[in-house]
């Protein structure tokens, strides 16, 4: 069966047993609702879309064709990861698209997050409208929704690129088998279907990428400087044993500057804020508090080696009051 909602009356998925009915249901639905159509899946390379590629694969084989879209927004090093973790490892049908320059023009002089957000879901759709026209028989689009998505959506906190802001006019059916489900749920899931554990257990990463992470009208210089800023983070999270125990951590570089002394002389540039969080289900989060060595070691490496930043900052707010990401 196909929910629209969660159940009132849904037990929680905590175990091996649980997650293998709910994808022996989901594998009879999805059947059921595709037929012998074809899907059109935005991989993005993050748990959930993962997640529901694994799930189709399954479910329907050859009939699902994969996009990765780099939108110019993703991390340093991850359209290389997904297409060597899906297409040379997991053999998946993988359409990779160059789609940088396309969104970053769109988005150019656009300071509204809700605006960003739907500017990102709304060019998302029609790479893959272009996609789907090179393809025979594509009805579906495939989508890593979940359950979080659709209630920060309905409760006016933030509009998702998959739950919000699609086309009134778009010609997709929607195929959301895990959007009734929490975060922690999709990973068992994801265990239960095979998926590599780096896979399941890596960092979530929100649909409009980088791009809620440089509030603000986007600029090349300021989004390549959240790039290699959150790259030093993953990198010394990874060497200091944290990856993998602290569910997100990320970097957000906000658009104004701060006077600041480089070799002598004053600088204006960015800070650079620090958040490092924990969560089971996404609806509370509690922040990862880090070592005064590791903060150290932190700040002396981005002010270093990443262009325009004079000032590295660490967010201690939970959640409420303050959503995951910064828009």
């Amino acid at each position: 069966m196909i929910y629209d909602r969660r159940p009132d009356d849904m037990v929680r998925i905590t175990t091996p047993e649980l997650a293998d009915k709910f994808i022996e249901e989901q594998m009879e639905a999805l059947r059921e609702q595709i037929g012998d159509k074809k899907v059109l899946l935005a991989l993005s390379g993050g748990v959930d879309s993962s997640v529901v590629a694994a799930m189709l694969i399954k479910a329907i084989g050859d009939k699902l064709t994969c996009v990765h879209v780099n939108h110019g927004l993703l991390r340093k090093g991850e359209p290389e990861q997904v297409i060597e973790v899906f297409r040379n490892q997991m053999k998946a049908n993988l359409v990779y698209v160059d789609a940088t320059d396309r969104f970053l023009d769109k988005l150019a002089g656009v300071t509204d997050p809700e605006t960003k957000r739907k500017i990102i879901g709304g060019e998302f759709i029609e790479v893959f409208a272009e996609e789907a026209r090179k393809l025979d028989g594509i009805e579906f689009l495939a989508q890593g929704t979940i359950w979080p998505d659709i209630l920060e959506s309905e409760a006016g906190i933030k509009a998702h690129h998959n739950a919000g802001g699609l086309p009134e006019d778009m010609n997709f059916k929607l195929v959301e088998p895990v959007k009734i489900l929490f975060k922690d749920e999709v990973r068992i899931v994801g265990e239960r279907l095979g998926l590599p554990v780096g896979m399941v257990y890596r960092q979530p990463f929100p649909g409009p990428g980088l791009g809620v992470r440089c509030p603000g009208a986007i600029t090349r210089d300021r989004l390549e400087a959240v790039r290699e800023s959150d790259a030093i983070l993953r990198e010394e999270f990874a060497k200091n044993g944290l990856e993998g125990k602290v569910w997100q951590y990320f970097t957000v570089v906000p658009d104004f500057k701060s006077t600041g002394v480089k070799d002598g002389k004053r600088t204006f540039d960015w800070p650079c804020i620090i958040r490092a969080i924990n969560t089971t289900d996404v609806m509370e989060v509690t922040v990862e508090h880090l070592s005064d060595e590791l903060i150290d070691h932190l700040v002396k490496r981005i002010i270093t080696e990443v262009p325009g930043i004079n000032r590295v900052l660490f967010d201690y707010t939970p959640k409420p009051p303050a959503t995951v990401e910064y828009e």
